[in-house]
Formats: C-alpha cells, structure tokens, sequence
C-alpha cells in the first residue's frame, strides 16, 4: 500500500514539474545561454557584475524572447 502511494505521489509530482516547464517557456528556447559570454557570466560572473558586462549583455540579447510591438 505504501509504495502505491508513493507511486502516486511521485507521478502527481513530475506531471506538475512537466506543467510547470510547459507555462514558463523553457522550452520555447533552443539553448540555456545564448553564447560563450553569456555562460561564463552567468555561472561566475553574475556575483561582480561590471558595466562592461552590462553592455555586453544588452549588445548580445542575453536576456529574455524578444517581444515585437
């Protein structure tokens, strides 16, 4: 009985993370990063952000889907 209910536990909880993926557009991306740069900011970087990688990120588009108006 009890691994039943952790079968169900289990299966209620990947369904909600697959759901949870599916609403916030992960998958809308091809890839993580956008480029070389933008990984290593992103993984040691972000903790001492310059205005060199402000500019970088805003020349580059690291961040977000880009909305047309």
């Amino acid at each position: 009985m009890k691994k039943l209910f952790l079968l169900i536990v289990a299966g209620l909880f990947l369904c909600g993370c697959g759901a949870a993926a599916k609403e916030s557009g992960f998958w809308e991306h091809s890839t993580m990063y956008k480029n070389w740069d933008h990984l290593k900011y992103s993984w040691f970087g972000y903790k001492h952000p310059t205005p060199a990688t402000g500019q970088k990120s805003q020349q580059q588009d690291w961040w977000g889907i880009p909305v047309e108006e």
